[in-house]
């Protein structure tokens, strides 16, 4: 089971949360599994900061962020801004001394995500980005074979994470557009997700990468779009493990269909997160499907298994188990796989290599930090 901040002895972590929309009120829902306090909200406006405390059952709105930022009652700041506005709040909630958990991308440049993975180590905070897809409990299961070495050596890897939700040029959204969502929708969007998944279960970076994008529409809702659609990318691991991947936010019937599929020299496993109780297991002899079970899972799958076995988890558990490991780590532990400001930088690192390769005519780079 997940730590329990409430027996940690520092007493109830405050949280603060900017932004208003749904992953403010899936930050909201966690925090509070996690046993926090949610003190305050703000969003862009004093109205909007009003109709989103009702929301989400804060104690109060704050008209603005620099009012959430510098009130004295708040431990940590849950940031669920537009990526454009993370790197700016983020840097200002550490330079207040706030315990930070920032949306992804953590920045939409490399060079912003560094400064705030540096300033967040020298201040000795917690700083997570919500890489949520490490803690289904399969996944931690996957890890911890691939790491026994019953997986053998790594051959290649087949991964994809497929949405729909932009498929009609009539789908419009902030994301869309560079100046509030950044020059990389898709990729920062959600392989960013998928990247971070594929080298936290495999142990290693990937390496070099060769990437195309493709922007299907130019315009979306008769205004000007200038991010990419799909992203289709090949990868080599440090081992020498080749694969490819396919992101898309326009594959019809697909929601949130994030795959992951490692062939090893001895098996190869599947995970699939929208059937996140299962782990596929296929061998030359057999292949077999192995279900969610604490009695029998690896101890760190096991740790975030809240309930038993054939009662269904899914992503809402897997967003309280990061958050119950942030608040965790706030009151001084060191819980393992916790994503941090580091692995954000590493994520805008991944994705300035896959803009920079797509715009060579798919080139191949290696990704160095």
């Amino acid at each position: 089971m997940t730590t329990d901040v409430t027996d940690t002895g520092l007493g109830t972590i405050r949280a603060g949360i900017l932004g208003g929309g749904f992953m403010a009120r899936v930050h909201r829902t966690a925090a509070r599994d996690a046993g926090g306090e949610l003190r305050a909200v703000a969003t862009r406006s004093r109205e909007g900061s009003r109709d989103a405390a009702l929301a989400l059952g804060a104690g109060r709105a704050e008209s603005n962020a620099a009012g959430l930022l510098e009130a004295g009652d708040i431990d940590v700041v849950h940031i669920c801004t537009p990526n454009a506005t993370h790197a700016e709040l983020a840097l200002q909630a550490l330079n207040a001394g706030k315990h930070v958990v920032c949306e992804k991308p953590l920045a939409t440049t490399a060079p912003d995500a560094r400064v705030l993975a540096e300033t967040a180590e020298a201040r000795g905070l917690v700083a997570a980005v919500p890489f949520i897809y490490r803690y289904h409990p399969m996944v931690r299961e996957a890890r911890a074979r691939i790491a026994r070495g019953e997986a053998g050596d790594l051959l290649t890897l087949d991964c994809s994470y497929l949405q729909d939700w932009m498929l009609l040029s009539s789908d419009d959204d902030w994301r869309v557009r560079s100046e509030s969502g950044g020059a990389s929708r898709a990729f920062a969007d959600i392989g960013s997700h998928l990247c971070d998944l594929i080298e936290f279960v495999i142990g290693e970076r990937i390496h070099a990468l060769s990437a195309r994008t493709r922007r299907v529409f130019s315009e979306r809702s008769g205004q000007s779009v200038d991010t990419e659609d799909i992203v289709a990318v090949l990868v080599e691991t440090e081992s020498g493990g080749l694969g490819t991947l396919l992101i898309s936010q326009m594959a019809a019937g697909r929601k949130n269909a994030l795959t992951l599929e490692l062939h090893g020299s001895r098996q190869s496993l599947r995970f699939e997160q929208e059937r996140p109780e299962e782990l596929w297991i296929g061998m030359r002899e057999e292949s077999r499907l192995l279900l969610r079970d604490p009695a029998t899972a690896d101890p760190d799958s096991a740790r975030l298994q809240r309930v038993p076995a054939g009662h269904p988890m899914g992503y809402q558990d897997a967003f309280n188990s990061f958050i119950a490991d942030v608040y965790a780590a706030i009151a001084g532990a060191e819980p393992d796989g916790l994503p941090t400001f580091a692995d954000g930088y590493r994520s805008a690192v991944l994705t300035e290599a896959v803009l920079a390769s797509a715009a060579d005519g798919g080139r191949w780079v290696e990704v160095t930090a």
